[in-house]
């Protein structure tokens, strides 16, 4: 009885055993070392709107600001906002209603803006005018959504001179008039003024890009709803559009970064993978996804990646298949302004969202290599962040 009670613990113990080495195998967590971190400005939060645009991009160059060793500044998204959607309304209205008109937009739209409209600090135009505490838009867009296409569907058979002034009215009601002058350390500004005191030319800054339906080293408008203006990108290879990346931050440049998040290997917390195994996309677009959904499906969809695994070996094509069977789509605009590596020298890209604080790197996330290579629509980056021979290859000087 003594010998085969012996014998049954051994063997029970040798099971256990046997099972912690196999779990041990499997790292369900992941563990960073930043490589390289450049200066950037703090989270912020867009909350329930589709304008990570405008704060993606202004974050992009408020930390321009911080690389040039000039002070932090904190710039108003809903000023660009609210000047791109009125413009946007213009060329709606011309367009009979045959473009785009959502809430989303581009970096462009906000270099636009500072070109053609200057800027404000945040504390003279923050947008909420309606009763929030948090950027919460769906009225607005519904209103302004419903207002042109009544305008577009002509019913005086003639456009009357009040349609535009009643649109710039819904603006003013909910993000505010647009300051003509004000007062920032004891000077006197107005936006245009503001913006030209920062000292960045907006001509300096290109927008890249990497498919095949267009030749390379030339410039193309990419074919995504949000590009309403029609801007055009310069095309490279992969291969050395990721170089640009990788040149960018080692010389202290940051990146805008135009991306599909709308995978479950992108997180709500923190973390961005590629997995090697297909995953369906999530549906909708930016951090409107996340609002309306229950804990279950956010444990169930959302915090499935639990540690590094296998990824996607990024190739040209992958990239191209992706972006025509629209499994890569215009989703969202973040930062990128650092590397990192995990536990298995994996390589990630330090990213600054617009979703808060509210995650494990409290607004920051890792995002693998291979996910930045797959899904980048574009990037937005000072032209001295390019390599040269790159430059010369693209014919910019």
């Amino acid at each position: 009885m003594n010998k085969l009670f012996i014998f049954t613990a051994f063997l029970l113990l040798s099971i256990a055993i046997s099972a912690q080495k196999d779990t041990a195998k499997v790292d369900t967590t992941f563990r960073f070392t930043t490589i390289k971190e450049n200066k950037i400005t703090p989270v912020k939060n867009q909350a329930s709107t589709g304008t990570c645009w405008s704060f993606s991009a202004l974050g992009f160059f408020e930390a321009e600001l911080l690389r040039l060793g000039k002070p932090e500044v904190d710039l108003s998204e809903m000023f660009v906002v609210r000047h791109n959607y009125s413009d946007k309304a213009d060329k709606y209205v011309r367009m009979n209603g045959k473009i785009n008109f959502a809430e989303g937009g581009s970096f462009y739209d906000v270099i636009y803006a500072l070109k053609n409209y200057g800027i404000v600090p945040d504390s003279l135009m923050n947008g909420y005018n309606y009763g929030e505490d948090k950027h919460r838009h769906g009225e607005l867009d519904a209103l302004t959504k419903a207002y042109v296409n009544v305008i577009v569907s002509n019913p005086n058979k003639k456009l009357s001179t009040a349609w535009k002034a009643g649109f710039e009215g819904i603006l003013d009601a909910y993000l505010g008039k647009i300051p003509t002058e004000f007062t920032v350390k004891g000077k006197k500004y107005n936006p245009q003024t503001y913006a030209q005191s920062l000292g960045l030319n907006m001509d300096d800054y290109v927008s890249l890009t990497s498919f095949t339906h267009h030749p390379f080293y030339s410039k193309f408008i990419i074919e995504i709803p949000d590009n309403w203006r029609w801007e055009e990108s310069y095309n490279l290879p992969l291969d050395e559009f990721k170089q640009v990346f990788d040149n960018a931050i080692d010389k202290g440049f940051t990146i805008a970064w135009g991306s599909d998040v709308s995978e479950k290997g992108f997180t709500r917390n923190g973390v961005g993978v590629n997995p090697e195994v297909k995953l369906n996309n999530l549906p909708g677009s930016d951090q409107a996804k996340w609002l309306d959904i229950s804990q279950k499906d956010m444990e169930e969809k959302i915090y499935k990646v639990k540690g590094p695994q296998p990824e996607v070996k990024v190739t040209q094509e992958i990239r191209q298949q992706s972006f025509d069977n629209y499994q890569t789509t215009d989703d969202h605009g973040m930062v990128i302004f650092g590397t990192a590596k995990d536990q298995n020298n994996t390589k990630y890209y330090l990213v600054k969202n617009s979703w808060g604080t509210d995650n494990k790197y409290k607004g920051i996330w890792y995002v693998s290599e291979s996910f930045v290579m797959h899904k980048t629509i574009n990037i937005i980056v000072h032209k001295d962040a390019v390599p040269k021979e790159i430059l010369k290859k693209l014919g910019i000087k």
